[in-house]
Order: C-alpha cells, then sequence, then structure tokens
C-alpha cells in the first residue's frame, strides 16, 4: 500500500506563494444531500447530491513585516472579494501523481494576534470556496 508523508506542500493565495509560512493545509469539498425518496422507494430514504462546496482550512505562521503574511493577508481580508488559491501535496509541478487543486476563496476573517505569552505567532483559519474547484495534472 503506498503512502505518503506531507513534507512540502505548495500553496498559493492572490498570486502570493505562501507555502513557507503553512503548516497545514486541508482542502475539502461536498455536495448538499438533498432526499428524493418515493413511495416506489419501498421504505428506504433515496438521496441525490444538490449544491456542492468547499473550505480551505490553513495553519499559518504570522509575519508582520513589510510584505509578509499579516500586510498580505490584511489586504486581501479588505478586498471583501473572493480571492484565487492552489495547492498542491508537494512543491513539484502538477502532475498525474501530484495533483493541483484551485478556485477562489473569500478571505472572511483573519486573527492578527492570536496566542498566549510565549506562543509562536501562529493561526488556524477556514476559508469558505466560491465557486467551482478544479483538479489538474499538467
Amino acid at each position: 500500500m503506498p503512502t505518503m508523508v506531507l513534507l512540502a506542500a505548495h500553496l498559493t493565495i492572490a498570486a502570493n506563494d505562501l507555502s513557507d509560512r503553512c503548516s497545514k493545509i486541508e482542502l475539502t469539498a461536498e455536495v448538499e444531500e438533498k432526499e428524493v425518496t418515493t413511495y416506489a422507494s419501498l421504505g428506504w430514504k433515496e438521496v441525490t447530491g444538490g449544491l456542492a462546496s468547499g473550505a480551505l482550512a490553513l495553519g499559518l505562521k504570522n509575519d508582520y513585516a513589510a510584505a509578509e503574511l499579516d500586510s498580505i493577508m490584511w489586504a486581501l481580508f479588505l478586498t471583501r472579494t473572493p480571492q484565487d488559491f492552489a495547492v498542491r501535496a508537494s512543491n513539484a509541478a502538477a502532475s498525474a501523481n501530484n495533483p493541483e487543486y484551485s478556485g477562489k476563496i473569500l478571505i472572511k476573517e483573519w486573527k492578527p494576534i492570536n496566542g498566549a505569552v510565549g506562543d509562536v505567532a501562529e493561526l488556524d483559519v477556514t476559508y469558505p470556496t466560491s465557486g467551482v474547484i478544479d483538479r489538474a495534472v499538467a
């Protein structure tokens, strides 16, 4: 059984490569469950898929220097518009063994300061996708 250890995942948001500031990437996609049960279902519930949605959850190490993570994300947060994203399991180019997932996310929150005395300046955020999530292998 093949296994993979995530060692060098890739993350870009709005053309900013944030891989060196990211310690967790979790992209989820799901479809609404819509019930379509009829009397012909013989007492069994039947379902079909409705609207699809997704979310991108990230663990980020903050940096307040000019043109670093805090200033990038604050500017994107203020736009209030969906931003392009792309993620891959490896920094290598997209391929059949390293597909790239991309689309748009809404930067709906930013936590500029998060932690207690002595903590690393890091935060967890989850952004909803907006529109289609694409999967590319080239």
